[in-house]
């Protein structure tokens, strides 16, 4: 018997961890995670008070870890390693300094959140995170969108918490401010194409048909809630046709979604051109019951005030991000589609 095991108060801190362990797979019946979650935000408070008042020492977890698994067999979760991990999750949750009523509110709310989703969601959250704000905000997500953990992975290692609302635009002054601060939301800026593989150089098509090609990874990258319409959707205006790169509907904002792809930096002109056709497709497509159409310019590059100038006064929203491609193939490929100057030359032939 070790001396752990000898010692009274151990003895008792033991039997109420035993009686909470207990009491817990009774309840899991009805709410499994939730209640293992809150099981472990639990445990780990109370290691962590035990070890700051008790002379217990590093042995603490070893031994807690061999007699509740001797007690516990049937039950994961006991493994020196995991309980190492809990105390290191709460630790994360509870480690900045904050005063009063809000640490508080602070604490209720990360708790409340993280027995929400999976224990494997909870620690890649707090492995990856810098601080508490970006953790929440993936747990947020997480519960919104139901994210995998591939999924939430592939989130955090593309700094989703970073991008999201970061785009440039006059949604402020063209949409009403519930609208609007939801519409900013489903931005990003950059775009993250990294399940592309085209040339550094590419056109506006090009950049199109790859991601026509990927549009699974495509939707995942725009985010949760854009419904594909079509791509190159034409429009009839005066007898005369034009054509939507990419045609979106929006689940959560009620609302057409226009998006232009541009393969260079942004320039003034586009702005004008984006704005005639969420124009059209108020006029056109829009229904009474869906709101404002908002456009999305997708460009190589931009500079923030010619965007904010050319945004100023457009009354419809208009939002404008970059996009990044970090598998670029070399500029000496040939693109997998024709010039205009070979297509003549063919026709030419032809003739």
């Amino acid at each position: 018997m070790s001396l752990l095991q000898q010692d009274k108060d151990y003895s008792a801190f033991l039997v109420e961890l035993k009686n909470r362990i207990k009491s817990a797979q009774i309840k899991a019946a009805v709410s499994v995670n939730r209640e293992l979650i809150a099981l472990y935000w639990e445990l780990a408070e109370k290691i962590v008070e035990k070890q700051k008042t008790s002379q217990w020492g590093d042995g603490l977890l070893a031994q807690m870890s061999k007699d509740l698994k001797e007690e516990f067999p049937d039950m994961k979760g006991f493994s020196l390693r995991n309980l190492k991990y809990i105390r290191q999750w709460y630790l994360f949750w509870t480690s900045e300094d904050v005063i009063g009523q809000q640490a508080v509110a602070q604490l209720a709310n990360a708790k409340q959140h993280a027995t929400q989703i999976p224990w494997g969601h909870n620690l890649l959250i707090v492995s990856k995170s810098k601080n508490h704000e970006e953790a929440l905000f993936y747990v947020q997500k997480t519960i919104e969108n139901n994210w995998s953990r591939a999924v939430l992975t592939h989130q955090i290692e593309g700094n989703l918490f970073g991008r999201e609302g970061k785009a440039l635009t006059n949604f402020s002054a063209s949409l009403p401010a519930p609208q609007s601060d939801l519409a900013l939301q489903t931005l990003k800026d950059p775009y993250i194409f990294d399940f592309l593989t085209i040339r550094k150089k590419h056109d506006e098509r090009e950049l199109e048909n790859a991601l026509i090609s990927q549009v699974t990874q495509f939707l995942l990258e725009l985010g949760a809630g854009f419904s594909f319409i079509g791509r190159q959707h034409k429009i009839s205006v005066d007898d005369e046709d034009f054509y939507i790169d990419l045609l979106f509907y929006h689940v959560k904002l009620h609302c057409y979604v226009v998006v232009e792809l541009k393969a260079v930096a942004f320039k003034p002109e586009f702005a004008g051109k984006m704005n005639f056709y969420v124009s059209a497709v108020d006029g056109i497509l829009k229904s009474e019951k869906d709101n404002p159409t908002v456009g999305m310019l997708i460009c190589k590059s931009k500079k923030k005030t010619v965007v904010e100038y050319s945004l100023k006064d457009i009354n419809k929203p208009i939002g404008v991000s970059e996009y990044q491609i970090t598998r670029a193939l070399p500029d000496e490929l040939k693109s997998s589609l024709p010039t205009i100057e070979e297509i003549e030359a063919e026709l030419g032939g032809g003739e």
